[in-house]
């Protein structure tokens, strides 16, 4: 029944575009606002807060690339896969949903990065929710939002810790307070041949007093049949998708100088099953006892105060935030499926964010912007460690509790008080500098709640399945209970800097130079100091690894002519990754640590082009040329990281994407448009080649992924109000491998593109 529905609907949308255009009589020209509306490209500046001020895209000293809600609509961008794959520089390491990590401009050793935190820091509004790789990272609803901004290199300075390669900014729209509105969207799309991928996104804008308050509220549901079968399940379609949430913003202007902005949202995304899989298997066929999970709720509650001095802009910005998540996962991959071996964690986040900020005003010759920043942070995570009662009865295991042989409570907490600022000076329109500077501490310390218990399961699991290693002896069970533990506290006072100037020989071009800084908090490992109850002669933990830093030189230009019909950015830079952190695996029993090695260096070519050679036809190209490596590595690094002098970084050597879009009037206001958008990413290294704690022995979880092409397909009118779009995503089926898994405990460690999608999308805003 799916796939008829879905094409009845396709054809209805299709087949609705000359007969409704032929409905509509009137010659008049659209206004500027229906212009808009209707799809038409005008020439406009793009204003983005980049630098924690309005400014146009084309005066920012820095690379960034900005999405508003008609370009995401346009592209089909839902959330980061979307945005990766049209940022230059971009590479989203995304093995299964809610499973995300960004590499930007190079600076990640491998996709997954267990236990360190992500090099690019992802905001919501204020909210900081990018966390360790290990950990679920929600993916996000890009419905009714002002404004994706993608920032590329490190944001130091404004951004704090944690944007070492960059950041990306998800803002949401304000309520308006002196019109009604509202909109929906409804999205079918249908995956191969039987997988029905539903969407639906509302929003309603009231404005409650004229002028003075007003409240937004969205809201959307998504259900997504999967496309991997799980043989160890039995389930077909495993990695299905439920996702559900909202946000309510209510808007109130005290006074001609006061706004005060209340923001409560909440999302919940289920996806069923991982979507990661084994080639053998198949081409989409994974195996684990049972679903492996990754879901997450995220519950956010923001204050926002602006009040506007003669001198300058007061931003007060208070966040509450709560963050549920599972990560429930089959490691018997390990031992190749030879007993059952696996985990299920729950963890609990729990986030304060203050931070306060002037920002000047007026058009002196100083622009400037001075902050406070306080971020505490505390994440508590239950672990089980598994078995199955089925293994325990047939081996005769007897004594524990129940299925689970592992049990503990961990907590971790961060804080971070930090204070900012940059000054600008113009000696003229033409000619400018800017310098920032960011001082600012950061804690962290891990602790073990009492009250668990431990056993000697692995070990006698494996003396079970592999005698011989153990010399034909299968100890009894030992139970032993879990003491309270305090790890150590690492606190680490850094300086992040960035200068820069700014050149506009001509009102059309503008072109910078920039040295800017960042830096990663230290990481605490929390079993330092565990030694292998497997093989007692592997790596013994360490304690974790201190802050790595890097600094960034870059030149850039950004050009735009013939009214912003035509525009280009150009960006070239020099990184220098210092005391790199890196995550790795103990061999015998895949325990995850953090420590660092030497250096690493990256360099590349950015760049966007934008192009409108007639009325109604434009052509956008982006793309990133890339070269990253160790540099500098001593030879005690090299054995307990895996890595060697010249070792590639986990990014491709090309990435970009291209989009063709044709716009035409239809009888009336109505229009018309088609489009094309074509994405490559070549491939790269996952990990390090070698195994950790064994120089020079190839690790068996090394490999590559897939240089991969997508094409997309787009087509659709806008009548009146209404939108009508048809679309088919990934043209060419392409199922190449887009993400594989560093550690061995998975049995499915690869990820392919999603299959050709072929749907449509109605949208009606008023």
């Amino acid at each position: 029944m799916k796939a008829p529905l879905l094409v009845s609907a396709s054809a209805v949308a299709l087949f609705a575009l000359p007969v409704a255009a032929q409905a509509q009589s009137s010659d008049a020209p659209p206004s500027a606002d229906e212009a808009a509306r209707d799809g038409a490209r005008p020439s406009e500046d793009i204003i983005v807060t980049a630098t924690r001020r309005s400014e146009r895209l084309q005066d920012v000293p820095l690379s960034v690339t900005a999405f508003g809600q008609r370009e995401l609509d346009d592209l089909g961008i839902v959330g980061y896969e979307g945005i990766a794959q049209n940022t230059p520089g971009i590479v989203v390491n995304r093995p299964t949903q809610n499973f995300n990590n960004f590499t930007a401009r190079g600076i990640n050793t491998n996709g997954y990065s267990a236990g360190l935190q992500s090099a690019v820091a992802i905001y919501v509004d204020e909210l900081p929710i990018s966390a360790n790789g290990n950990s679920t990272i929600l993916d996000p609803n890009l419905y009714d939002v002002e404004r994706v901004e993608f920032l590329r290199g490190p944001q130091g300075t404004l951004f704090g810790s944690n944007s070492l390669a960059g950041a990306m900014r998800i803002i949401t729209k304000s309520p308006d307070l002196n019109a009604f509105a509202a909109s929906a969207s409804v999205d079918l799309g249908l995956t191969g041949s039987s997988s029905l991928r539903q969407r639906y996104n509302a929003m309603v804008n009231v404005p409650i007093m004229q002028d003075e308050m007003g409240l937004r509220i969205t809201g959307y549901y998504r259900n997504e049949d999967g496309w991997v079968d799980n043989i160890g399940t039995g389930i077909k379609d495993s990695n299905s998708l439920e996702a559900y949430g909202g946000r309510a913003i209510l808007l109130m202007r005290p006074s001609d100088r006061m706004k005060v902005k209340l923001l409560i949202s909440y999302e919940n995304s289920k996806p069923a099953d991982s979507g990661l899989i084994n080639p053998t298997l198949g081409k989409f066929v994974r195996n684990s006892d049972r679903p492996d999970l990754f879901q997450g709720k995220l519950t956010n509650y923001n204050l926002t105060v602006n009040y506007e001095f003669d001198f300058a802009e007061l931003i007060s910005s208070t966040t509450l935030s709560t963050y549920d998540a599972s990560f429930y996962v089959d490691l018997a991959g390990t031992y190749a499926q030879a007993f059952p071996f696996a985990l299920d964690a729950y963890g609990y986040d729990d986030l304060f964010v203050q931070e306060t900020r002037l920002v000047s005003r007026g058009d002196g010759p100083f622009q400037w912007v001075a902050g406070f920043f306080y971020y505490d942070k505390r994440r508590s995570v239950d672990f089980a460690y598994r078995s199955s009662p089925e293994y325990l009865a047939a081996k005769n295991i007897v004594g524990l509790p129940d299925e689970y042989y592992q049990r503990f409570n961990s907590y971790t907490d961060q804080s971070e008080v930090a204070g900012f600022g940059e000054l600008t000076y113009k000696f003229s329109d033409k000619f400018w500098i800017t310098g920032g500077l960011r001082y600012g501490n950061t804690q962290v310390q891990s602790f073990t709640r009492g009250g668990g218990y431990n056993s000697n399961y692995l070990t006698i699991a494996y003396c079970l399945s592999f005698p011989a290693a153990c010399g034909f002896y299968v100890p009894p069970l030992a139970i032993t209970s879990i003491p309270y533990a305090e790890g150590l506290k690492v606190s680490d006072d850094r300086l992040s800097w960035k200068a820069s100037a700014s050149w506009k020989p001509s009102e059309d071009l503008t072109t910078y130079v920039t040295v800017s800084t960042g830096f990663r908090t230290p990481v605490v490992n929390a079993r330092a100091g565990l030694v292998s109850t497997i093989d007692p002669n592997d790596i013994v933990i360490p304690s974790g690894a201190r802050s790595d830093s890097v600094t960034n030189y870059e030149a850039g230009l950004k050009g735009r002519w013939l009214g912003g019909d035509l525009t280009a950015n150009l960006a070239a830079y020099y990184i220098d990754w210092k005391n790199i952190q890196v995550q790795a695996n103990r061999v015998s029993d895949s325990i995850q640590f953090a420590t660092n090695i030497g250096g690493a260096e990256s360099y590349g070519l950015e760049f966007e082009i934008m192009a409108r050679p007639i009325q109604g036809l434009s052509l956008a190209v982006n793309g990133s040329f890339n070269e990253a490596k160790v540099t500098k590595l001593t030879a005690v690094e090299a054995a307990i990281s895996g890595a060697e002098v010249g070792t590639r970084l986990a990014s491709p050597h090309f990435q970009g994407s291209a989009t063709l879009r044709y716009d035409f009037q239809m009888a009336g206001s109505n229009s018309g448009f088609g489009a094309v958008n074509v994405s490559h990413a070549g491939s790269f290294p996952n990990q390090f080649p070698n195994v950790p704690g064994k120089p020079n022995v190839v690790s068996p979880t090394f490999d590559y992924t897939e240089a991969w092409t997508n094409v997309n397909l787009y087509a659709g009118v806008k009548l009146g109000a209404l939108g009508l779009t048809a679309y088919v995503e990934n043209l060419f089926n392409d199922s190449s491998i887009t993400y594989v898994h560093p550690e061995a405990f998975l049995d499915g460690r690869y990820a392919r593109m999603r299959p050709r999608t072929v749907g449509v999308r109605a949208d009606y805003r008023f």
